[in-house]
């Protein structure tokens, strides 16, 4: 098993597709071990988007990111990172296929709805910035079998 991170941005409770998205992950397979709403402050934006730090959407992706509350989760399942990314979609909204989770509501890659873990050790690195481990509820699947 393994487990990445998702974050659900701004756009997507001013929505009201919360629901929507977290039942396409399940659907899946895959297994919600962690979930928590919460107002991103702007050092925990900054930290979380690093590695973008000196590119030209930098801040307006902190900016965004700050701009309402998201929606923290931690997905568990076989291969969980590549089978959400794959979910999700590019990150370029204008290569994201229709039946993707950016394909079919994400209208500018600015605002592309969801962010996800793209390796393990991104994974591990934002679990650990958004999650304590006692927040973490595990879970035995009875149909587990059948994912």
């Amino acid at each position: 098993m393994e487990r990445t991170f998702v974050m659900l941005k701004p756009g997507v409770l001013q929505r009201r597709i919360i629901g929507e998205i977290m039942h396409r992950l399940e659907r899946k397979g895959l297994k919600i071990i962690g979930l928590k709403m919460l107002r991103l402050d702007k050092t925990t934006a900054e930290t979380h988007y690093a590695e973008h730090r000196g590119k030209p959407f930098y801040q307006d992706l902190v900016d965004y990111t700050c701009s309402g509350p998201v929606t923290a989760m931690i997905i568990e399942g076989e291969e969980a990172i590549a089978t959400v990314r794959r979910l999700i979609g590019p990150t370029n909204v204008k290569d994201a296929p229709p039946g993707t989770i950016r394909g079919d509501f994400a209208a500018k890659t600015m605002l592309n709805m969801v962010h996800a873990s793209d390796s393990k050790p991104s994974a591990d690195r934002e679990i650990g910035l958004f999650f304590k481990a006692e927040e973490l509820c595990p879970w035995e699947d009875g149909n587990k079998e059948w994912f």
